[in-house]
């Protein structure tokens, strides 16, 4: 008798993440969920991770009406999964503790079973009342040891003793679990040390505690890997099913049932009812753009292990921003920023801290700026790293950020957060409910708050689709210190371009690079002030207009905060060099700029 290896379709969540950058409308694949529970599957990933801020920021759909209508899809039986991050639950900054608990309440309330939980760190002080508060809400808490390979050159950490031993830590803490994952978000952990690792923990829990192995095949090496783990004694695993497997996501469940012939093992599918299914899967999305890079596999991804799920999201966002051709100096820089800062596992948040910094030190200049999550990280704000950072980066975050390194428990600096969330709730006359408790707080950022943007209809969609005649591997134009851009909506970008001294506007599609339509720019459009006429505040790097926070004819002082730029889920404040009075503000909430454009235009007092 074969034993069936338990399977999650994470097709819903981390496939999505993997491939469309979390990107996809509730309404356009609620018919795949229903298909996939008509084919036998009845343990999904619905949710958590970039699945909940991705839906409020880029969607404008609620991540909450999100899983009401998955688990009325899925049945009331199926097992219904999101994913936690530890003291970070489903933002990308630390929670306070009353926050930790309403989302474990609010998952509980909207339809969640279980809910898997990490911590990039593998601090298991971060991993403790997370696991008390899911537990208490009645779900089943999967714990979770976080796994990746180093770049060359590094040791210390993330070897097999090092996951066995953060085990032993989770058990002697007696925080509770249900279940226990090895999650590799890179896909780089060589698969000789994922039997080691698997086999040493299941020494330690036993033969009757279930084992979960997740990975991604980024590096090629998905499959290998769960091969190892189920040898090793692992009880389940992650895959997704086409036209989201494979690439950045997770190995594919046919391939998987495939590679199990001839095993002792087997995976409990009707492979017909899969091909139905993904029929279905693949017709709802026939008209989302598919990233060329979220398709394919990289070996090199493990000299700089970037998670599936982050490797698109960021693509993405560097598309919006017309600096997709920086993507090979940042990843390359990426490995540097793992080496300085610590070893935290490439898997958000930290992956994304890692990849914040070095798209910051190629585009400002190496380690010119620290921005805030990697500094707080190497500064203790996240708990401890499993190395300590290097020490010069640890003095230039606590001169830049202004902070002094922490020692303790990240959780004993914050303050409670659903107070906060509630006045500002007030202030800006909404609903005061456990959920808009939990958006206005766990979408704060130091630039603002996208969840009240969210609440109040300020948040544009931003979901990529293209007719399947015109879905190629393409992104658009990338800008030049001669053209500045500006987003117009879905699938449309417009450029103002310089050529032999005349400007046009053109307005060039997305998906294929196709120019729309080219028009001179108007004498109103074209009129800016010189610097002759005040002092030209210009954007110090590539993005997107976050928020402006003066007007014009404004008295700033030196310093005081102009207008904030996002890039990466970074932002970035422009700040004015000089007393003096707004003349001209050049661009809009929205537009994208590049480095050297044009934003302010002062005049000193």
């Amino acid at each position: 008798m074969k034993k069936k290896i338990l399977f999650q379709d994470t097709s819903f969540r981390d496939g999505f993440q993997s491939v469309f950058g979390a990107r996809v409308l509730t309404d356009d694949f609620i018919a795949a969920v229903e298909a996939a529970a008509a084919a036998g599957i009845d343990h999904f990933e619905a949710g958590g991770g970039a699945r909940f801020q991705s839906l409020f920021m880029y969607c404008g759909e609620s991540a909450f009406d999100m899983m009401d209508r998955f688990r009325a899809a899925a049945g009331p039986n199926a097992n219904l999964q999101t994913l936690a991050r530890g003291i970070n639950v489903v933002a990308l900054q630390a929670q306070p503790r009353d926050m930790i608990d309403l989302h474990a309440k609010m998952f509980a309330k909207h339809g969640i079973t279980h809910i898997r939980n990490f911590d990039a760190l593998n601090d298991v002080r971060n991993l403790e009342y997370s696991a008390e508060c899911i537990s208490n809400a009645g779900l089943h808490h999967q714990v979770v040891v976080t796994l990746m390979d180093l770049p060359p050159g590094c040791s210390g950490a993330h070897d097999a003793e090092f996951y066995v031993g953060t085990l032993k830590k989770i058990l002697d803490s007696g925080l509770p679990f249900d279940s226990v994952c090895f999650k590799d978000a890179s896909g780089t952990a060589n698969p000789s040390k994922v039997y080691d690792t698997i086999s040493g923990a299941r020494k330690l829990l036993g033969p009757d505690v279930i084992i979960w192995s997740h990975t991604h095949e980024t590096a090629s090496l998905g499959v290998s890997q769960y091969l190892a783990a189920i040898n090793a004694g692992c009880d389940g695993i992650c895959v997704a099913r086409a036209p989201v497997s494979g690439g950045t996501s997770q190995p594919d469940v046919i391939s998987m049932w495939h590679a199990l012939k001839g095993t002792e093992f087997t995976l409990d599918i009707d492979v017909n009812k899969i091909l139905e299914a993904n029929a279905v899967f693949k017709e709802c999305l026939k008209d989302y753009f598919f990233p060329p890079e979220a398709l394919s596999v990289s070996s090199e991804v493990v000299l700089s292990p970037m998670p599936g799920g982050a490797l698109t999201a960021n693509t993405m966002m560097m598309r919006d921003t017309g600096t997709l051709h920086l993507y090979p100096k940042v990843i390359a820089e990426m490995s540097d920023c793992i080496k300085r800062g610590g070893f935290g596992t490439s898997v958000t948040p930290v992956s994304q801290f890692y990849f914040q910094q070095a798209y910051a030190n190629v585009t400002q200049g190496p380690w010119k700026k620290i921005t805030d999550g990697y500094g707080k990280m190497v500064l203790g704000y996240f708990g401890r790293t499993p190395v300590p950072p290097d020490p010069e980066i640890i003095k230039i975050a606590e001169e830049q950020l202004g902070l002094p390194p922490l020692t303790g428990n990240p959780l004993d600096v914050l303050e409670p957060g659903v107070p906060i969330a509630e006045e500002t709730l007030k202030k800006e006359n909404l609903d005061i409910t456990d959920e808009n408790i939990f958006i206005a707080g766990a979408l704060a950022t130091p630039g603002g708050n996208k969840g009240i943007d969210f609440l109040k209809g300020k948040i544009p969609v931003g979901v990529r689709k293209v007719s399947n005649a015109e879905q190629k591997a393409t992104s658009p134009p990338r800008s030049t210190p001669e053209a500045s851009v500006k987003s117009g909506g879905s699938g449309t970008a417009h450029y103002m371009v310089a050529v032999e001294g005349k400007t046009y506007n053109v307005s060039v599609s997305e998906g294929t690079g196709e120019i729309n339509s080219v028009s001179p720019v108007t004498a109103t459009e074209a009129s800016e002030p010189t610097e002759s006429a005040g002092v030209v505040v210009t954007a110090n790097l590539p993005g997107n207009v976050y928020k402006i926070v003066v007007n014009t004819g404004d008295t700033v002082e030196e310093n005081d905060v102009l207008i904030v730029l996002e890039a990466m889920k970074m932002e970035t404040n422009i700040v004015a060099p000089a007393k003096g009075k707004v003349l001209a503000i050049n661009v809009s909430q929205g537009d994208v700029v590049t480095a050297g454009q044009k934003l302010v235009s002062l005049e000193p007092s």
